[in-house]
């Protein structure tokens, strides 16, 4: 019987070029695009993005191609103009730009609820008001149906709104309120919640029978101070939305691979640090991420599954 295969990705802004780079390769190996490999695609924040693009059925190379040419729109105007704003308003870019490129590149699969969609989802947002964490996927007849008629441009929108970047995005009812990035919190990689969504919410999927490959976008070891409050501010921020990288990866390994699970997590450790608005550092991280996309191995995972 063939193993279920189920995409995590993690939150990292302009660095989601990793990881599309890596989809390129899979996609070059397979001849198809990756929505017909992975039968549930799971994001936060840029991998919310990722993952909506994944469900829309859009090649790995149009998803590439966004991050290459189309960010410059949405983390625009840049220095000095963005740190004013920041202090401002407590922003510095629009996520109603972000929003609008969003749909222009899934074009018909803009108008979809996350119920239209033809893979399982799982996109991870946090409501402004109370903290509550918000996991936005299809309904089904094991959840409470409460998220599926919500729209997908929507939803990854609210997912990728990190505080002091964007602005929190709007959502209606049954939300009905406005949301930031899923990584404030422990979503920051949602691979845990991928497979508490999969396992405990699904008839469809048991670990024993189940591939899931979590992929990060990006790290950086650093021992440097941060210097003045707007470095202090976006390393505190920084940290908050990458801590949970590799716990939430060990402790989906202690809870499911036990049981079966075979589990995939990779990353690319990078000589500087990027921020997840440098789109200066396109090209780099370009360059990084088709290194990483020869580190991951599709082959042995097609292969097991």
């Amino acid at each position: 019987m063939a193993r279920k295969l189920i995409l995590s990705i993690d939150g990292g802004g302009i660095r989601g070029i990793i990881p599309a780079c890596a989809l390129v390769r899979l996609e070059q190996l397979t001849g198809k695009p990756a929505r017909e490999t992975f039968s549930f695609a799971a994001g936060t924040s840029t991998g919310a993005l990722i993952s909506a693009a994944v469900a829309a059925g859009l090649p790995a190379t149009q998803i590439l191609d966004i991050y290459l040419n189309r960010t410059r729109q949405i983390f625009s105007p840049g220095p000095p103009w963005n740190t004013a704003k920041r202090v401002v308003t407590g922003s510095m870019y629009s996520a109603a730009t972000l929003h609008r490129v969003l749909a222009q590149e899934l074009g018909e699969a803009s108008e979809w609820a996350l119920n239209d969609s033809p893979i399982d989802l799982l996109i991870s947002a946090m409501r402004v008001s109370d903290g509550k964490p918000w996991y936005f996927v299809r309904d089904n007849a094991k959840n409470s149906k409460v998220t599926g008629s919500l729209n997908l441009v929507d939803c990854a929108t609210a997912s990728a709104a990190a505080p002091t970047y964007f602005e929190p995005w709007p959502m209606q009812d049954p939300v009905s309120g406005k949301l930031v990035d899923g990584g404030v919190g422990v979503t920051g990689n949602p691979v845990y919640q991928a497979c508490v969504e999969a396992f405990y919410y699904h008839d469809g999927y048991v670990p024993a029978e189940t591939t899931v490959v979590s992929l990060g976008t990006g790290r950086y070891i650093s021992v440097e101070n941060p210097a003045g409050l707007l470095g202090w501010l976006t390393w505190v921020l920084d940290t908050v939305l990458q801590a949970p990288e590799e716990q939430q990866t060990e402790i989906v390994a202690r809870h499911f691979v036990p049981e079966g699970l075979k589990l995939y997590r990779h990353d690319f450790t990078m000589q500087e640090d990027i921020p997840m608005d440098d789109v200066g550092s396109i090209h780099k991280l370009r360059g990084y991420g088709e290194e990483f996309a020869k580190d991951v191995p599709w082959e042995e995972i097609l292969a097991v599954s």
